[in-house]
């Protein structure tokens, strides 16, 4: 084993254990902390075998394939934690494959790393939700349908696909994608100008009037 491999292998060590880090401290599931460092420790030793530049493509293809099927028997997981079990494989076979240079595997695997974390940040689109709503009325029409999930979910909905229309037990399945406080914060600014321009005599009355309305 030459000194590059174990130089890229305690690379590939840190940076899987900087990825579960990452991934812990934001989402909290040590179950997939254990899974991310085991795949990616068990791809590596994989690659250190069989890694030969004529079966090192073949060898790609069939780990990614392999633990697709893994996948699809095992638990449910999000798309963000399938994106973080394929970072921890690529970064395992990029360091158990064999380099003629440590440069280029050690800019790759950084990149992953950042990418990931960047990509995951608690600040970046921190607005956007997504939910599914079961409610207890069945609304054909898209608008009225809008307009009453931007009433319970407080935001702007920005897409909405209805699962279920069921017009024998009334009830509406939809899966829906909002900007939190947005339609809020539009609502109270139109009522503070109507309110504005509403004379000091009438505004009592006035603003009993919009709320009776928004109700």
């Amino acid at each position: 084993m030459t000194v590059t491999a174990l130089i890229l292998a305690a690379v590939d060590l840190l940076a899987a254990v900087l990825l579960s880090a990452v991934y812990f401290r934001r989402h909290r599931r040590r179950d997939l902390v254990v899974a991310f460092l085991g795949v990616n420790v068990g791809v590596l030793a994989v690659a250190w075998v069989l890694g030969t530049a004529e079966v090192a493509l073949g060898l790609g293809l069939g780990l990614f394939g392999v633990l697709s099927i893994i996948r699809l028997r095992s638990s449910e997981i999000t798309q963000r934690e399938v994106a973080y079990y394929f970072a921890a494989l690529a970064i395992g076979l990029i360091c158990g494959l064999p380099h003629t240079d440590i440069a280029t595997p050690l800019l790759l695997v950084g990149l992953i790393v950042s990418v990931l974390a960047v990509a995951d940040h608690p600040r970046l689109l921190a607005r956007a939700r997504h939910q599914t709503v079961h409610l207890d009325r069945a609304i054909a029409d898209e608008g009225e349908l809008r307009a009453e999930l931007e009433r319970l979910l407080g935001g702007e909905v920005t897409a909405l696909t209805v699962q279920q229309l069921d017009l024998v037990d009334d009830t509406t399945l939809v899966d829906v994608r909002y900007r939190v406080g947005a339609v809020r914060s539009n609502v109270d600014s139109g009522l503070g100008s109507r309110l504005e321009a509403t004379p000091a005599a009438d505004r009592e009355a006035s603003f009993a009037d919009l709320l009776g309305g928004t109700r």
